[in-house]
């Protein structure tokens, strides 16, 4: 690894970042896969500008910055939380468990609440802000992955090629898009990040992420996120889930499941 800084602070660059052949596997048998790489739309890279200490403990499941707070969920049943961690300093501000039954995915913010996804629960939790203080509990249907706020619309995924829309007050559904690369459907879409006027996707079993457009479902770039932990990191840890843009930039922060590292990077030209 280049370079592991021991401050949390934002705006501290190491030297340039060499990709490296990723290894390890997912505690759900991970498997190389995501979309087929293709002329159609930009390919990108992860340049890394950064590193950032990260709880080697969180199963990443959501990740979103916001008035220069980190907020992440995690999953596994027993140990599924809420955290919200000051990007200066580093140090957690608060969390909140949820309750043993449930398996945290998704979160995002919208202005005051936080809206935390469940895996196979079919519930969302809306939270306050400040506090991280259970406010009250949505049902729907299907199952939790990401989730993302483009100002007016919540985003959601559900690990198919679906992206479904939602009302940030009732959480109703409010409409729903296909995603596709070249017509072919674009499945396991997870952590999500809205961005831009776009929403950007990792790809379970991958470490790809993708540009989506929500108004077509049309994905506008492929992100090969691969390398970012070293060999010896990777058998340790699961995989890449976890995007959050900088406001301000057009840098993200991104992280995977059990990594040690938090890596501030752009996407380049690949």
């Amino acid at each position: 690894m280049c370079c592991v800084l021991l401050t949390f602070a934002l705006g501290v660059a190491c030297a340039p970042h060499v990709p490296a052949q990723r290894d390890g596997q997912d505690d759900r048998e991970q498997t190389d896969q995501g979309v087929r790489h293709s002329g159609s739309v930009p390919h990108l890279r992860a340049e890394v500008i950064n590193t950032l200490p990260h709880d080697r403990s969180s199963f990443t499941q959501g990740f979103e910055i916001a008035d220069g707070t980190l907020y992440e969920g995690t999953g596994k049943r027993g140990s599924s939380l809420l955290r919200a961690t000051d990007l200066t300093s580093g140090s957690v501000l608060t969390e909140a468990p949820l309750p043993a039954a449930f398996f945290g995915e998704g979160i995002t913010v919208t202005n005051d609440r936080i809206w935390q996804l469940t895996w196979e629960e079919g519930v969302a939790f809306e939270r306050d802000r400040r506090t991280l203080r259970e406010l009250r509990r949505v049902d729907y249907a299907g199952e939790g992955w990401g989730l993302c706020h483009d100002g007016s619309r919540l985003v959601m995924s559900d690990g198919s090629d679906r992206l479904t829309f939602r009302d940030p007050v009732s959480f109703e559904q409010v409409g729903s898009v296909r995603v596709a690369l070249d017509g072919r459907p674009v499945q396991e879409l997870n952590e999500l990040d809205c961005s831009g006027g776009s929403v950007w996707a990792n790809i379970w079993h991958s470490d790809q992420i993708v540009r989506i457009d929500p108004a077509t479902g049309q994905v506008t770039a492929v992100v090969d996120a691969s390398g970012l932990l070293s060999p010896e990191q990777q058998a340790r840890a699961g995989v890449l889930n976890g995007i959050a843009a900088v406001p301000g930039t057009d840098e993200f922060l991104l992280t995977g499941k059990n990594w040690p590292t938090i890596f501030r990077v752009r996407f380049a030209p690949a």
